[in-house]
C-alpha cells in the first residue's frame, strides 16, 4: 500500500504541482524547427544559459568552458533544478586525443550519517527534506575538474555573466515560473529560503525579473578565491554553521575530504552505434539494459504507435529496474557487476521473461552472475567536435528546500536516496555516495562521436533516453521529433531504498498523442494506463553530421530551452 501511495503521490505531482507552468504548454508537439549551425551548438533548459554558453563559444573557449558557464547561469535562472549546492555528471569527447572521458562529480554521505544515529532516533526512511537529506554538494569541485583538465579560460571569466545576471536581473520563463510557484510552501518554510527565492513572499511569475544579490556574491567569492572557497574556506565553513543550527550532520571535515572522480564510460552497441553511459551510483546502465534487451526484436516495422512497441519497452523497463533496485549504488561499497548486467547474453537470458501477449506483474532481480561476459542537462559541441554531455541537479525542486545563510542557493536532498535497510547494497554508510538518477548521454559511430544528449526526469531518465534513441535509429525521426514524440512513462519498479515495488506491475502514464487504440490494447495486456498531461522530463540533444560539417540541435516543448548555434 506504501508504493501505491507513493504513484498515486507521482501521478498527483504531474497533475497538480506542475500544473501552472502545463497550462502554459500545448498538450502536443510544438513544431520547432530543427536548430542547424557549423561552427558550434549549444542546448539546455534556458534560452539566456544558452546564449550564455554561445558567447563563450565565439569568444573562443571551447565546449567545456561553454557548458560551465552555460550550468553556471542555470544555477542562478532555474535554481529549483539545479545549482551549486547539488551534484553533477559529465561525459567529455576530447577532440584531441579521440576519447571519451566520464566525470562523477557527486558528493558523500556526511560522516556522521549512520544507519544507526537513524534507527535510535525512529526514523524508518531518510527524510525527503530537511538537513538530513543532505549528501556533500559536487557541482563547484566538478567545474574545477573539467575546467582544469579541459578548459581554456579561468573561472572568473565563466561566472562573469552570471554574475552580471544576479546583479542585475534576468527574466523568469514560463515553464520555470511554474516550477517556482509550486515550489512557494517550500520555500516559505524558512527565512533564508524565503529570502532568497521570493519577492513580496511569492514566486516570481512569467516575465518578471528576478535578482540574486546573495548567489552573485557566492559566485564573486569562487571568482576570486576558486573552489577551496566552497571546500575549505568562507563558504564551506558557513554551510557547515548552518548546518550546526538546523540540526544538519555535516562537519567541516566532510567538505575538506570531499574529490570528485574520472572514471570509464561504459557502453553497449545498438544497431551499429555504441551507446555510452556512466557506470553506477547512477542509473545509465539501465538505458543499456532496456537496449540490450530490445535489440531483437523489428521495431521499425512496428512503428512509434504500435501497441508492441510500446508493450516491449514498458516490459524491458520492468526488468531493467529490477536489476537497477537491486544492485545498483556506490561501487566503492558495494561490489556493482556492471559488465555482466550490460551484456547482452544476460539480456538474452532475461529476455525470456517478456510475453507479448501479456504483462509482467512481480518483476524479480536477475542474477548477472551466471552471464557469460528537477534537473538540468546542457550538451554543447565545439568547432573541433570536442563534446559535453553535463547533467546537473538538486533531486527534487530546490533539493532539501534549505538555503544557508546567505549563500544564495539550495543544498541538494540526494542524500534520501540511501537505505536504511542494512542488507541492501545502497545502503547508508558515513562517505557513501548515493544511488543518482541523474545520467548524461553520449553515441558514437565508427569511433567518432554522433550524438550527445540527454533527459531529464528523475527515474522517467532512462526510459526517456531509450524512447529518444528508438525515435531516432529505428523510427527515423530527426533530432527534434525524436525528443516532442509523445512519451509513455512506467512507474511501479522497485527504487535503490529498498522500498518495495507495485505486484501489479506498476502504472502506465501516457501523454496526449498516445493513441487511444494504442491505450485500449495495453490495458487489455494487462498494464494500468493513465493518461496524464505531460511526462516528466525534458530533452536537449546535438547531432553531428560529418558529411556536412554541420551541427543539428534539438530541444523540446517540455521545457523553457531551446538549440543554438553559429
Amino acid at each position: 500500500m506504501k508504493w501505491l501511495t507513493l504513484v498515486a503521490v507521482l501521478v498527483g505531482a504531474l497533475a497538480v504541482g506542475l500544473a501552472a507552468e502545463r497550462a502554459a504548454i500545448p498538450a502536443g508537439r510544438s513544431g520547432r524547427s530543427v536548430s542547424v549551425a557549423k561552427n558550434g551548438m549549444v542546448a539546455t533548459s534556458h534560452p539566456l544559459a544558452v546564449q550564455v554558453g554561445l558567447d563563450v563559444l565565439k569568444q573562443g573557449g571551447n565546449a567545456v568552458d561553454a557548458a560551465i558557464a552555460a550550468n553556471a547561469a542555470l544555477g542562478l535562472m532555474e535554481p529549483m533544478s539545479c545549482g551549486i549546492g547539488g551534484d553533477l555528471f559529465a561525459l567529455v569527447w576530447d577532440a584531441k586525443t579521440q576519447r571519451l572521458y566520464g566525470l562523477n562529480a557527486s558528493g558523500r554521505a556526511p560522516k556522521r550519517a549512520t544507519r544507526q544515529w537513524f534507527v535510535e532516533r525512529g526514523y524508518k526512511e531518510i527524510p525527503t527534506t530537511g538537513p538530513l537529506s543532505w549528501s556533500v554538494p559536487g557541482c563547484v569541485d566538478g567545474w574545477e575538474e573539467l575546467r582544469r583538465r579541459f578548459g581554456t579560460k579561468s573561472l572568473a571569466e565563466l561566472l562573469e555573466p552570471s554574475i552580471r545576471y544576479a546583479e542585475d536581473g534576468f527574466p523568469v520563463p514560463e515553464v520555470i515560473a511554474g516550477y517556482w510557484r509550486g515550489a512557494e510552501k517550500l520555500l516559505a518554510k524558512t527565512p533564508e529560503a524565503s529570502k532568497t527565492f521570493m519577492q513580496d513572499g511569492r514566486a516570481p511569475r512569467a516575465g518578471e525579473l528576478f535578482r540574486n544579490p546573495y548567489l552573485a556574491r557566492t559566485y564573486r567569492e569562487l571568482a576570486a578565491n576558486g573552489r577551496e572557497t566552497f571546500y575549505r574556506g568562507r563558504i564551506a565553513r558557513e554551510i557547515v554553521a548552518y548546518s550546526e543550527r538546523v540540526g544538519g550532520l555535516f562537519s567541516i571535515q566532510d567538505f575538506e575530504e570531499h574529490t570528485s572522480t574520472w572514471v570509464e564510460p561504459v557502453s553497449t552497441t545498438y544497431r551499429g552505434y555504441h551507446v555510452w553511459q556512466l557506470p553506477p551510483p547512477g542509473q545509465g546502465i539501465a538505458v543499456l539494459q532496456i537496449l540490450n534487451l530490445l535489440e531483437p526484436y523489428d521495431l521499425k516495422s512496428f512503428g512509434p504507435n504500435s501497441p508492441d512497441w510500446w508493450h516491449l519497452f514498458i516490459e524491458a523497463k520492468k526488468l531493467a529496474y529490477a536489476d537497477r533496485a537491486r544492485y545498483y549504488a556506490d561501487p566503492q561499497f558495494a561490489k556493482v557487476p556492471v559488465a555482466e548486467l550490460i551484456s547482452k547474453p544476460y539480456a538474452e537470458r532475461r529476455r525470456q521473461l517478456i510475453r507479448l501477449d501479456k504483462a509482467l506483474t512481480d518483476v524479480p532481480a536477475g542474477d548477472p552472475k551466471l552471464a557469460a561476459g528537477d534537473t538540468i542537462y546542457l550538451c554543447v559541441v565545439d568547432k573541433d567536435r570536442n563534446c559535453v554531455s553535463l547533467i546537473q541537479s538538486n533531486y527534487h525542486s530546490f533539493g532539501s528546500g534549505l538555503v544557508p545563510g546567505e549563500l544564495g542557493f539550495a543544498l541538494q536532498n540526494r542524500g534520501t536516496l540511501l537505505s536504511l535497510d542494512e542488507q541492501h547494497a545502497n545502503r547508508l554508510e558515513p562517505g557513501k555516495r548515493p544511488f543518482h538518477t541523474i545520467i548524461p548521454a553520449l553515441v558514437t559511430k565508427d569511433g567518432r562521436p554522433f550524438f550527445v544528449f540527454g533527459v531529464m526526469g528523475g527515474d522517467m531518465q532512462p526510459q526517456g533516453q531509450v524512447q529518444v534513441l528508438v525515435n531516432l535509429l529505428d523510427f527515423g525521426m530527426d533530432v527534434q521529433a525524436a525528443g516532442e514524440a509523445p512519451r509513455i512513462e512506467h512507474v511501479g519498479s522497485p527504487t535503490p531504498t529498498g522500498r518495495p515495488g507495485d505486484p501489479r506491475g506498476g502504472v502506465v502514464l501516457a501523454e496526449p498523442g498516445i493513441p487511444e487504440s494504442v491505450v485500449e490494447e495495453l490495458k487489455r495486456r494487462g498494464h494500468e494506463v493513465r493518461r496524464v498531461s505531460r511526462n516528466g522530463g525534458g530533452y536537449q540533444g546535438i547531432l553531428i553530421d560529418w558529411d556536412n560539417g554541420t551541427l543539428l540541435g534539438g530541444s523540446e516543448y517540455r521545457k523553457d530551452g531551446y538549440a543554438a548555434g553559429y
